[in-house]
């Protein structure tokens, strides 16, 4: 398994980057808040995980190991892909879904694309104990909130919003929070959104 690549970011898109190593570009799918905080021609360090199929080789990635870990985890429920698990950790970071899975809060893992009611009960169910053994590593640092709006465009547009409900969507969140916005995590402005979109 590739646990782990480290690289120059080539290239970007909404949920994916191009990560060069030894020469070589990989073509690695990422969670839309980690792909919005890339920079082109910056240094990183991504932990991967392939996803192997009948006609496809698919590399994901993720911002620390415990993150790849609970891609990985997910996955283990009925009806829960590698596409499902990126939207997952897309919106949360692994402790807070972990948390609504021991707190056996479906509400919010209904949030996730593509989850639906069903989906998000069978987490619940199949999960709950394995995540009550779970470590989680801390991130050696908070994601530069210098341009903390176009990455919050960036990972609206990637979970399906218009340019236009996105900029509404934003605005509402900085509002909400005022100058306190620039202290905020990315993961957080992207859940608050989402949850400002759902009473919109």
């Amino acid at each position: 398994m590739i646990a782990s690549i480290s690289g120059v970011v080539k290239a970007t898109t909404l949920n994916s980057a191009v990560i060069e190593v030894g020469g070589v570009g990989l073509s690695v799918f990422l969670p839309a808040r980690f792909a919005a905080g890339l920079t082109v021609g910056t240094h990183t360090e991504v932990f991967t995980t392939l996803v192997v199929r009948e006609d496809s080789l698919t590399l994901f990635g993720f911002d620390r190991a415990s993150s790849r870990d609970f891609f990985e985890l997910l996955q283990t429920v009925s009806g829960i892909g590698p596409k499902v698990a990126q939207s997952a950790l897309s919106i949360y970071e692994p402790e807070e879904i972990a948390a609504a899975i021991s707190s056996e809060n479906s509400a919010a893992l209904e949030r996730i694309p593509g989850l639906g009611k069903k989906g998000a009960q069978r987490a619940v169910l199949e999960l709950k104990e394995k995540v009550s053994d779970l470590a989680f590593t801390s991130r050696s640092a908070k994601s530069s909130k210098t341009h903390w709006r176009t990455q919050l465009h960036s990972a609206l547009i990637g979970l399906g919003f218009t340019a236009r409900d996105s900029e509404a969507t934003i605005d509402s969140v900085a509002s909400e929070l005022g100058s306190k916005v620039d202290e905020t995590d990315i993961s957080q402005l992207l859940k608050m959104a989402l949850q400002n979109r759902g009473r919109g």
